[in-house]
């Protein structure tokens, strides 16, 4: 395989992703491993085998798509910082999207997504609107995991129709819920070249140096700049 193409990034879940794509947005091949802790030592040997195995070339590759979140903090970092010094070592535009975005077309008539922020904290992103968190684990699972700026009860009857996204929440959410997950997590490498492509073909890219994730919960000691809604997002220009 040869010729021009993208590669798209996401760390922002337990399962990391690399994929590569047409510079048109089509899925070409992905790769994804357990996060678990082993962002540093497997992100860059995954791109390796995609490139690898593809038969596609460095050289060849037009841009790189990152998924922004909202997720956890070591896995946003390393994810962030693997693709932008790829993207300014190689001199290519780097576009992030936000992870949510993706998650939620991944589903047709998904309205919210669940996220876990720390064991006990969830995060909910509705369409259209900014993180907010959800502090414990109030309620039932399916009560809490429905909950948005409309309250908890608000949403608790779309979880049932899989209109809710659960991601990352097994025993803390609504099996219908965690079955969309399970789907918007499969799709989510084409959803990320899909979108991401699109804003490259606009020249909508990124300042390398500005582009930030947007963590749904940091290390303690970290300083933070708190958002509406108690989110913590990251403010750093690196």
């Amino acid at each position: 395989m040869s010729g021009p193409w993208l590669l798209a990034i996401d760390t922002s879940t337990s399962a990391v992703v690399v994929a590569a794509g047409e510079p048109a947005g089509t899925l070409l091949a992905t790769r994804s491993f357990p996060a678990e802790h082993h962002h540093g030592s497997h992100l860059l040997p995954a791109i390796a085998d995609l490139v690898r195995d593809t038969g596609l070339q460095l050289g060849d590759l037009r841009g790189v798509i990152v998924g922004t979140g909202p997720g956890a903090f070591t896995g946003l970092r390393v994810g962030l910082a693997t693709a932008k010094v790829l993207a300014h070592e190689l001199g290519i535009p780097i576009v992030g999207i936000a992870t949510s975005d993706a998650l939620l077309a991944a589903v047709p008539g998904a309205t919210a997504l669940v996220l876990p922020a720390g064991p006990h904290d969830r995060t909910i992103v509705e369409r259209g609107s900014r993180p907010t968190l959800l502090a414990g684990d109030a309620g039932d699972a399916g009560d809490a995991a429905s909950a948005g700026s409309a309250g908890l009860a608000g949403l608790a009857g779309l979880a049932g129709s899989g209109a809710v996204i659960a991601i990352d929440l097994a025993g803390r959410a609504p099996a219908a819920a965690l079955e969309a997950g399970a789907r918007a997590v499969a799709e989510l490498p084409a959803q990320l070249l899909a979108l991401g492509a699109a804003r490259l073909a606009a020249r909508a890219t990124d300042d390398v140096a500005r582009l930030v994730p947007a963590y749904v919960s940091l290390p303690r000691g970290v300083t933070t700049e708190v958002g509406e809604g108690g989110v913590a997002w990251s403010r750093d220009p690196r």
